[in-house]
């Protein structure tokens, strides 16, 4: 991140302002300290020998300067910085340096640049101090995801070849062959569908998806979903009862996008509840949101999980999650479609007694 110079170049004017402020009346004196008690960045102009001969809130608030902290040393060297008021001065005419700096657990770009005085010598330097956390932790994110989705397509792809390899290297009978094409295939769609939820959040994250609004009848949508997963439902036995109160109002939303989220929630039931298990869905309305509720008596989600889930490519059980063929991304979109819509997602849960998931959808039109 680099600070322009029509950063630099009017707090010169500031500084000189703040010197003349002295002889100036008590108004244009009050004026720049509302200026300067306002301003989101941090300010702090040194004179020559180092001294401070003005400062902001901000910049106190961001490099957490205490009382006695009175000069350029007190301030910058706790922080081992390789800068001193000489370099920034003289190095080069005209020159500014940026630093980044941790306090605590906040980031800050420094920005240093000499000003000159009237006479075209340097009179001073001044610090414009810009909090950057949330840069440096969008570039964070940017990076475990990069690093998460390399791994997850580099899984399968390692398969595909091995197995492929393996073929292609000699006679094998007709059961190993389909054993090993079956493998093949399923890594195969493992990553199409990979490759599709990373589509789906690319769409949501550029605003490039348009969210189709419309009424439509929740309890009719929930009961599609649950018929959709019958075969699933039937292969692990569970006894899935749906319930829907009376007198629910029309929800207005994506009924794509709502479709699935539901089906989401419902798979993630189905397969973290152990055969033989119990799901109950309720279908209801509280002031102007219908709501989908969902319980099972699952395996569970530790509570130092909860706070997670709904970040890409989390996983609370990383390798049993790769094995039934989830990509992490679930949770992710159901979150993005729900903000989309206007809807909320709250999830529950204790390890061993099951999880209860609750999703609010708007019945009224914006």
């Amino acid at each position: 991140m680099v600070l322009s110079k029509f950063v630099i170049y009017p707090m010169n004017k500031l500084i000189k302002s703040a010197e003349k402020m002295a002889e100036d009346d008590t108004k244009q004196k009050n004026q720049l300290e509302t200026i300067l008690l306002h301003m989101t960045d941090g300010i702090i102009a040194f004179n020559m020998s180092g001294d401070i001969i003005l400062i902001n809130p901000a910049a106190k608030k961001f490099l957490s300067i205490r009382p006695e902290d009175n000069t350029f040393d007190d301030i910058f060297k706790k922080f081992n910085l390789n800068i001193n008021m000489e370099k920034i001065i003289y190095l080069e005419n005209w020159t500014s340096t940026e630093q980044r700096i941790q306090v605590d657990d906040r980031y800050v770009n420094v920005f240093f640049a000499p000003f000159k005085n009237d006479s075209d010598r340097p009179d001073g330097v001044i610090a414009v101090i810009q909090d950057i956390t949330e840069h440096v932790k969008l570039d964070n994110m940017q990076k475990e995801f990069v690093a998460d989705v390399s791994h997850e397509l580099k899984t399968p792809i390692t398969s595909i070849m091995g197995y492929a390899d393996t073929l292609l290297e000699g006679e094998y009978d007709k059961d190993t062959q389909s054993k090993f094409l079956n493998v093949i295939a399923s890594e195969a769609r493992r990553m199409a569908k990979l490759v599709t939820d990373l589509l789906t959040l690319s769409r949501y994250d550029s605003n490039r998806k348009n969210t189709q609004k419309e009424t439509f009848d929740l309890g009719e949508l929930v009961k599609k979903c649950q018929d959709k997963l019958a075969i699933e439902i039937k292969k692990k036995n569970h006894k899935v009862d749906c319930f829907v109160t009376a007198d629910v109002p029309p929800v207005y939303a994506d009924k794509y996008d709502i479709e699935r989220v539901v089906l989401n929630i419902l798979t993630n039931s189905i397969k973290y509840t152990k055969d033989g298990g119990e799901i109950k869905i309720y279908v209801g309305f509280v002031y102007n949101d219908a709501y989908i509720k969902v319980f099972d008596n699952g395996i569970g989600i530790p509570e130092e999980d909860l706070t997670r889930i709904f970040e890409r490519f989390y996983r609370v059980d990383k390798a049993r999650t790769r094995e039934m063929g989830g990509t992490g991304l679930g949770l992710s979109i159901a979150k993005e479609i729900l903000d989309k819509n206007g809807g909320t997602i709250d999830i529950k849960s204790i390890v061993g007694q099951g999880t209860e998931v609750v999703i609010r959808i708007p019945t009224k039109e914006d």
